[in-house]
């Protein structure tokens, strides 16, 4: 018994039994009572379980359903195994099932059988369904403030950059030479639209569940829009059987996840083929790498890999989840019980990947002679010279193939002058979105001012406004 616990008089197993009582004659055999059990990771959503009962059993007080003592000894007794979970003296027991089960228990060894007032008007199918929803609206807040984290970074070192000329590439073969700072806010666009998404999901999965109970809703006088005041939900569910049946919210999440963990992978393995000696364009930070076990000299970029490995396990979470709802009848099902662990895991992963990449982003050193060296390739100035031809009237399709043909032949036509350098190439590209030192600075500003903007302050409020409150 951990520390804190109080004697209940019954035994684990004994308690274990007690959604059982009545309609079943025999104990739950005990492989499948480890099988069932989710507790071991839905206790995660132990605030949002505590929260909602809390504005639950005020709402069954306001409406008479329980009595006001009863509801104040529900409440205070909430509180304490909160406190208790929070300090670390609360021991979850697999026995019960899962986390609704453990805390409503410990309820009940606190405050006695009137506990049980707390279940009125609602179901676990109900229960689950709302603290699912707001979990999923608070990581939507935390994963929203990682990646303006990123974003930061990507913008600051694209202006640290801006004057670093490399080449650019296609099929991974040297094709114009650009900006690094360009190259880098390339990548802040990626992320701005991951955002986007995440900030846009927040709408779907802000609908209160709660009062749907098992599917059909509940024969007391409930009042639905008072908890959804209470936990700052937008607005209700409108159909009771597809409230507990709907994981539509998380499956958006994990493809919002996906999305960001395969823009950091194409992130993480530039920053691969960029750091070897190959290339040699950058030096990522030693916080980031380790040594081989044998030979001393090597610094590899194990954390860019694990980025990169870890994309597919978010691609899996995703894939799980669909896969267990393409069948499922309405309303609920028990296959439900396996959309927390996809998500749980993407939410670890995505967050600690986001915020790696941000530091290794800040921390890298950039070879500026190497790559200017790579952007010298006289091959690279093909196009403009194509381009020059056109301009002093000889058809682009065939200046494309006069100069294909020199490039092919590693010859030189004297009239076509001198190649102009790196820095004249991307200083001719003066449009917006182009490779021009001021249009480069352009989008930096703009992405500095989006990162100040009073539409990104309040995304990242708007999602922080509806997480789980403390009491």
């Amino acid at each position: 018994m951990a520390k804190g616990r109080e004697p209940s008089g019954r035994k684990s197993s004994e308690r274990a039994e007690g959604i059982r009582k009545g309609r079943f004659d025999a104990r739950m055999d005990p492989l499948f009572a480890r099988f069932n059990a989710s507790v071991s990771f839905d206790k995660r959503l132990y605030a949002q379980d505590i929260a909602g009962s809390i504005a639950h059993v005020r709402m069954l007080a306001k409406q008479g359903i329980v009595n006001a003592k009863d509801a104040d000894a529900i409440e205070q007794g909430l509180r304490e195994v909160r406190e208790e979970i929070e300090e670390g003296r609360f021991e979850f027991l697999e026995e019960l099932e899962d986390v609704h089960i453990n805390i409503e228990n410990r309820l009940r060894e606190k405050i006695g059988d009137v506990a049980g007032r707390l279940h009125t008007a609602r179901s676990r199918n109900d229960q689950v369904a709302l603290d699912t929803r707001m979990y999923v609206k608070e990581q939507v807040s935390q994963v929203c403030g990682d990646l303006a984290e990123l974003m930061r970074a990507l913008v600051d070192v694209g202006e640290r950059t801006v004057d670093l000329v490399l080449p650019g590439y296609t099929h991974l073969q040297r094709a114009q030479p650009v900006r690094l700072g360009h190259h880098f806010m390339a990548y802040f666009q990626m992320f701005r639209r991951d955002w986007a998404r995440f900030r846009d999901s927040l709408h779907r999965a802000d609908e209160m569940p709660l009062g749907s109970a098992a599917l059909a809703g509940t024969t007391f006088p409930i009042d639905r829009s008072a908890v959804a005041n209470e936990l700052r939900f937008a607005r209700l569910a409108e159909n009771s059987m597809d409230a507990v049946s709907d994981r539509d919210f998380i499956a958006e999440f994990l493809f919002d996840a996906a999305m960001v963990m395969m823009h950091l992978s194409r992130l993480a393995e530039e920053l691969i083929i960029w750091s070897s000696s190959e290339f040699g364009f950058c030096t990522l930070p030693d916080a980031f790498c380790s040594g081989s076990s044998i030979m001393p000299q090597k610094k590899n970029p194990d954390a860019c890999e694990l980025i990169r490995g870890k994309t597919g396990r978010v691609y899996g979470d995703l894939v799980a989840l669909l896969t267990t709802l393409k069948a499922l009848p309405l309303t609920y099902n028990k296959d439900l019980q396996e959309d927390k662990e996809p998500l749980f895991d993407a939410v670890d992963t995505v967050r600690s990947s986001v915020r790696i990449m941000a530091r290794i982003v800040h921390g890298t050193e950039f070879m500026a002679d190497r790559m200017l060296q790579a952007a010298s390739d006289p091959t690279l100035a093909a196009t403009d010279l194509a381009d020059r031809m056109a301009r002093e009237g000889v058809p682009f399709r065939e200046a494309h193939e006069r100069v294909g043909q020199a490039v092919r032949d590693g010859s030189r036509d004297e009239d076509r002058g001198a190649l102009p350098s790196p820095e004249e190439m991307v200083e001719a590209r003066n449009h917006p979105g182009g490779t021009a030192r001021m249009q480069v600075m352009a989008s930096i500003r703009a992405a500095r001012a989006f990162l100040r903007s009073n539409a990104l302050k309040k995304g990242l409020s708007g999602c922080a406004d509806r997480v789980v409150r403390k009491e």
